[in-house]
């Protein structure tokens, strides 16, 4: 079974916590990572944008000049796709961008994301972090003393007081376990886990 780091609150180690094989000692599969990254990124396109064609675009029902005898080039419209102001060949439309991957592989995803943390030591376990009122110092301190910088925190539920206390650290994010995604994961070089949160995602993943 996996071996990591336990720590305090404070940054300080206090023992040794052991990880489920099952979560956090897979193969890292590369090909599972990618392909849910892409999903995950392209769920989260508005697919808004709009252009319009030379039918949709105000004006240009007249021919601007005879067809023949002016040594000019035919036109039939000035909303054509060669004239200023004209509508695109090609015109984009709204649509959606949401694409799904199987659920064995979202989580064969999650794993290897897990995994790869545990594999290059970026995963630090705390036995809780329970905070009496929003201290920015107190999350600054203790990730000072894991030389932590962007890092992706990860609590059992929804923490208001750990989210206020790290909202205004640069390169620093709060999650619950309900809401931890592979892209977060990947994005954020460290990642702070809970031992509630980290039974949580044992729970759910095994």
């Amino acid at each position: 079974m996996p071996t990591v780091g336990l720590f305090n609150k404070e940054g300080q180690k206090v023992g040794d916590f052991q990880l489920s094989d099952n979560v956090f000692g897979v193969e890292v599969n590369q090909y599972a990572l990618h392909q849910v990254v892409v999903a995950l990124l392209a769920n989260k396109r508005q697919g808004t944008q709009s252009a319009k064609t030379r039918a949709e675009v105000s004006g240009g029902g007249i021919k601007p000049w005879r067809q023949k005898g002016t040594g000019r080039a035919r036109q039939g419209s000035t909303r054509a796709p060669q004239w200023i102001h004209g509508g695109m060949v090609f015109a984009v439309k709204p649509r959606s961008y949401r694409t799904s991957v199987p659920k064995s592989m979202r989580r064969l995803a999650m794993k290897s994301a897990l995994t790869s943390k545990v594999n290059d030591n970026e995963i630090f376990v705390l036995e809780s972090l329970e905070l009496d009122a929003p201290k920015t110092k107190e999350i600054v301190k203790m990730l000072t003393a894991l030389d932590a910088k962007k890092t992706l925190i990860v609590t059992a539920e929804s923490n208001e007081n750990v989210y206020k206390s790290a909202r205004n650290i640069e390169g620093v994010a709060v999650l619950p376990v309900n809401n931890l995604n592979v892209y977060d994961l990947l994005k954020y070089e460290n990642l702070i886990v809970t031992k509630e949160a980290v039974s949580k995602i044992e729970e759910v993943y095994v």
